[in-house]
């Protein structure tokens, strides 16, 4: 039984069931038990890895489609480079490295990074140097906005809710002989989820994130008042259906009730939610593989092969598939950019 364990048992014991939105927020982010505060889950090392370690062409691509969306804005003179959840800090690095010889975008930009771990601040702070940091996205500067989350919206808290015949079930983290085990509340009316009852039926279940839609508005105002795109990466679908709760540790799956606090725990996207919360345009939903073969990685594959051999090559090759192919990450992962009602799409996405 983990800490974190006990301290909700008597959380539960104390104020009754709590709701998966609550234990999401405890098990990551409780300030002396939780996953993201009190470790660096990345890596072989971690308990998961992320695109941007898995090959620098990612960040380079991502980098210089940012890049063409400030040209094609006609390049203001200052502006926020800003990254969602920025893990070690790899991503922006090699953002930062694959627009460095575009002329002005350096001086134009000004770096935030939105990072609520202490311990991830400093793995950054080692790789990236000179940032801003804050700790939500309302903190971010009124100002044009170019914007990158890969792996983001997933860790945010989620709510589960249960059909029934005339309203919804909400699924909560109640205590069962001494450990913790799922509930469902009483049949009540949810106006939010209203709509849903026409596309699901009873017992199935749907998954509301506020917390996501209430970045991608403050996101979405900055970007329609003030120009920008944001270009957010994420597993999940169009629309929410079923219980995609989930936890990880070492690399493989576990139960998300069994060891709170050591494994982490992320939930799948609702891509049609986060769109219709941006008070700005967005783009179609875009499979990560598409998106990245539309910027050209394969060609950036093949140039950098050329310098690498063997053991390394085999392991460049494996990258380029890991990313793209339809049965890895190709088609599990998605990519919606928001952008300003009269600007272009962002490269790689289309509306």
């Amino acid at each position: 039984m983990t800490a974190l364990t006990t301290h909700l048992l008597a959380r539960i014991e104390a104020h009754g069931p709590m709701t998966v939105a609550d234990f999401m927020t405890e098990a990551l982010l409780h300030p002396e038990h939780g996953y993201y505060t009190t470790r660096d889950p990345l890596g072989s090392d971690g308990d998961f890895i992320t695109a941007p370690e898995i090959s620098q062409m990612f960040g380079e691509l991502i980098g210089l489609a940012l890049a063409q969306s400030w040209m094609d804005q006609g390049a203001p003179a200052a502006f926020t480079l800003a990254e969602l959840g920025p893990g070690r800090g790899t991503l922006m690095a090699d953002i930062l490295r694959a627009t460095r010889k575009i002329p002005g975008f350096h001086k134009a930009a000004q770096v935030h990074l939105v990072e609520a771990s202490p311990a991830l601040r400093a793995k950054q702070q080692d790789v990236i140097g000179t940032a801003t940091w804050v700790s939500t996205a309302d903190e971010l500067p009124e100002q044009p906005l170019f914007l990158v989350a890969n792996e983001f919206f997933d860790a945010l808290p989620i709510r589960q809710f249960q059909r029934g015949t005339e309203g919804w079930h909400e699924r909560l983290i109640a205590t069962r002989d001494s450990t913790l085990g799922f509930a469902i509340g009483p049949e009540l009316p949810q106006p939010q989820l209203e709509h849903r009852l026409i596309d699901t039926s009873i017992d199935q279940v749907v998954e509301t994130c506020a917390p996501a839609q209430s970045v991608a508005q403050t996101i979405g105002a900055r970007i329609e008042a003030h120009g920008g795109a944001a270009l957010l990466i994420d597993y999940g679908d169009w629309t929410s259906l079923g219980d995609t709760l989930q936890a990880l540790q070492n690399h493989r799956h576990v139960d998300p009730l069994t060891t709170p606090g050591d494994a982490d725990l992320t939930a799948h996207v609702d891509f049609e939610a986060i769109a219709k919360a941006a008070p700005c345009a967005h783009s179609r939903l875009t499979p990560q593989g598409v998106f990245l073969e539309r910027l050209g990685i394969t060609q950036r594959a093949q140039a950098l092969a050329t310098q690498l051999e063997n053991a390394e090559l085999e392991s460049h090759i494996a990258a380029h598939r890991r990313l793209t192919h339809p049965h890895e990450m190709g088609n599990l992962f998605k990519v919606l950019a928001l952008f300003p009602t009269d600007a272009p799409s962002p490269p790689g996405c289309t509306t």
